[in-house]
């Protein structure tokens, strides 16, 4: 495939999807942009030199505090300026609403030159990215140095097309390519779906209308695949839980706290989480381990000291007490078996 047309594909995916829209968005956008600019100042005042011999306070005015006030100032105003803004009504009109809404254009192409490579690059993206677009970035091949930065280390700051994103890892093996694309044909795919077997790539999908006898709901998936079952009620979903072997992890995410103590009482698992993910990782206070068919033990910190060590139980009594041990063995008179079980019985005793 062309990889030209399949990055405008995978944009127009992305912004028809409606991620872009809403004001979050825009803003963790504009913020990754500005910690681009502050975590690589040097590295762009080293590139300017190397493109223009610009001095580090000339590049620091001309290209990257102008940025920087750019982008402050698309943060400050965004929710304004995203407004509907009204406009005047005549006689006719009175009763109806009247107003302008600006929408993005949706996908935008932005050419820089040379001269100002990092200004002429990062002003108009701060204005695309506020007004919700997805956005192909063209730096200027003449500025090789700046090119290079904002080529390599630009993205890792934005939201990008996953496959590019170093946050992104790739499938461990051919075999497991080959099963988790087999997976990509049950129910429908809403979100992804696009896999390249050179680079054992997979995007993160969203598989829809699956049903729960479709192979992707009878094993462990390990990949970025992510099915959804629909269910009519928290009744429903218990129950499919429940007719199923015990899960190694069950996550359950509600606004509603009764909702979540619900599932973590009437379900078992090995790690159960309430409105988060993974996040109990980090503590080694809670064991990770499984339950039935997820794998038995557990581990982490004490816990895995405890898993590896026998668990020995030790009595030992001390010697010349033979005579006192004789009240444990036969005949058992009737005053002895009352004794014996008041002895056996929850008393504690304590000898001083």
């Amino acid at each position: 495939m062309d990889p030209f047309a399949d990055t405008l594909r995978r944009l127009r995916e992305a912004f028809g999807s409606g991620r872009t829209r809403p004001a979050e968005f825009r803003a963790a956008q504009l913020k990754g942009l500005g910690r681009f600019l502050r975590d690589n100042k040097q590295l762009l005042q080293e590139a300017l030199l190397q493109d223009l011999h610009k001095s580090a306070f000339e590049a620091e005015v001309s290209e990257i505090r102008i940025s920087q006030m750019e982008i402050d100032l698309a943060l400050r105003n965004l929710r304004a300026w995203m407004k509907d803004e009204k406009v005047p009504k005549n006689l006719a009109t009175q009763l109806d609403s009247a107003f302008i809404r600006k929408e993005p254009f949706g996908l935008v192409l932005i050419i820089a030159p040379w001269n100002y490579p990092v200004n002429l690059t990062l002003v108009p993206l701060v204005g695309a990215l506020a007004a919700g677009n997805c956005v192909v970035l063209k730096p200027s091949e003449l500025s090789k140095g700046t090119e290079k930065v904002l080529a390599k280390v630009l993205p890792q700051y934005l939201d990008q097309d996953p496959r590019s994103s170093p946050s992104l890892g790739r499938i461990i093996s051919e075999k497991h390519f080959r099963r988790l694309r087999g997976l990509l044909g049950c129910g429908r795919v809403l979100i992804g779906g696009q896999s390249d077997e050179s680079d054992r790539y997979i995007a993160p999908t969203v598989l829809v209308d699956v049903q729960e006898t479709e192979p992707v709901m009878q094993e462990e998936i390990f990949g970025p695949i992510l099915p959804i079952v629909n269910v009519r009620s928290l009744d429903e979903a218990i129950d499919f839980i429940n007719r199923r072997e015990k899960p190694l992890a069950l996550y359950a995410f509600s606004n509603s706290n009764q909702l979540v103590t619900q599932m973590l009482d009437r379900t078992s698992s090995s790690i159960f989480g309430g409105n988060q993910g993974f996040i109990h990782l980090i503590l080694t206070s809670l064991p990770l381990g499984g339950v039935g068919n997820s794998g038995m033990g557990r581990y982490r910190g004490k816990f895995s000291f405890d898993t590896f060590s026998h668990h020995r139980a030790n009595l030992l009594s001390p010697s010349g007490l033979e005579k006192l041990n004789e009240f444990y063995y036969p005949p058992y008179a009737d005053s002895r078996q009352q004794l014996i079980g008041w002895a056996l019985g929850s008393h504690s005793c304590t000898l001083l």
